[in-house]
């Protein structure tokens, strides 16, 4: 039987790399060998038990590759054939549930919970539920984009986080020309938010950061941003308000990662009339210093962001394929898939050396 490689998570902190049989397909499914998988935060945050997952489970949600094996009805179904390079969506929908019905397929929990890449049981069939490995199972109702081949593919791969920008500071709030917009957080889901919020013709950008981030805010200055503030050297409350005359940020894109102070701040970052999306995981802590008040009194408009949108992925694969963006700036990291530890320890600051804004994995390297 063919066997793949793949990176099983076992318990917290506890990776394998296993050779996993490769199953064979039906009418309706596919075989994906992976080029590229983006690390994400939240990979980092599976790893260390933040974010539970039913071990044993194959890491990686990012997928980008060529259809190495495809049924019939599916490549009709999703317009593609063997040999073609696609973009994979992390969730994969049931397409019946409440949620799917009403077009939020994001939050779909049709089949017992959320389900999708990278958090599926390796025992549950055909076990090839993740992008750490070289080959992925492609579900019927799996989501694909077909991506143009000549595009380097750890630029490739940045589908996923440019569309979480397009979806986050975007899509949900509106934004458009005129808006001023603030994101608090230069990771490269604050990185992609700036490209994504600069597209859709917003006027002013901001974005926070602490002191460690130096190089991602002059980064993020470099993809569109118009001022960037270190919060532990400035006053971020007086300097916003002073970007803004006063008004504040029309927009306020929270999409730090554990700390929930920025939460609580970007109340008083808003504008009145604000849209503030919430997209940074903060492992279920509660928030302190949060005034509810400043709501009431603001009418702030506040938008839980969840996974993205295909309106989203489309967006950002439009804007990769346009090469319009040097998106390669952000990507500081390339990695084998046997150090997929080392992967997820240096995006989460672990490894002693130069901290990650973009990596990927490359199983074939």
């Amino acid at each position: 039987m063919k066997k793949t490689r793949a990176v099983v998570q076992t318990a917290p902190r506890k990776l394998e790399l296993r050779d996993l049989p490769v199953p064979e397909i039906d009418e309706d499914s596919a075989l994906l060998r992976i080029e590229a998988c983006g690390i994400c935060g939240s990979d980092a945050e599976q790893y260390a038990g933040v974010l539970p997952a039913p071990y044993p489970v194959i890491l990686g949600h990012e997928p980008l590759g060529i259809i190495e094996k495809i049924g019939d009805r599916a490549a009709k179904r999703w317009g593609v054939d063997a040999g073609d390079r696609v973009a994979v969506e992390t969730l994969i929908p049931c397409g019946h549930c409440r949620a799917c019905l009403q077009g939020r397929y994001q939050v779909c929990r049709g089949r017992g919970g959320m389900f999708g890449y990278s958090y599926v049981p390796v025992s549950h069939a055909p076990g090839l539920w993740g992008a750490y490995a070289d080959v992925m199972y492609l579900d019927p109702h799996s989501i694909v984009h077909p991506m143009r081949k000549e595009i380097p593919a750890s630029t490739a791969v940045m589908f996923n986080p440019l569309g979480a920008g397009f979806r986050w500071a975007v899509e949900l709030p509106g934004t458009g020309p005129g808006d001023t917009v603030l994101i608090l957080g230069p990771g490269q889901r604050g990185l992609a938010s700036v490209i994504a919020a600069r597209a859709a013709g917003a006027d002013t950008i901001l974005v926070t950061g602490l002191s460690r981030d130096a190089k991602k805010l002059a980064l993020a200055k470099e993809l569109g941003a118009d001022h960037v503030i270190d919060v532990e050297q400035e006053n971020a409350r007086k300097r916003v308000k002073e970007l803004t005359q006063g008004r504040g940020a029309d927009v306020v894109v929270e999409v730090s990662s554990n700390s929930t102070v920025p939460v609580a701040e970007a109340l008083h970052y808003a504008a009145t009339g604000a849209r503030v999306v919430l997209a940074g995981v903060k492992g279920f802590k509660p928030v302190a210093d949060f005034v509810s008040d400043l709501i009431v009194v603001k009418e702030i408009t506040i938008l839980g962001a969840f996974a993205v949108t295909s309106r989203g992925y489309d967006s950002a694969i439009r804007l990769i394929e346009s090469g319009r963006v040097p998106l390669e700036r952000m990507h500081t990291h390339d990695f084998a898939l046997e150090d997929a530890e080392e992967a997820i320890r240096t995006l989460a600051g672990e490894s002693g050396g130069e901290s990650s804004i973009h990596s990927c994995l490359l199983p074939a390297s």
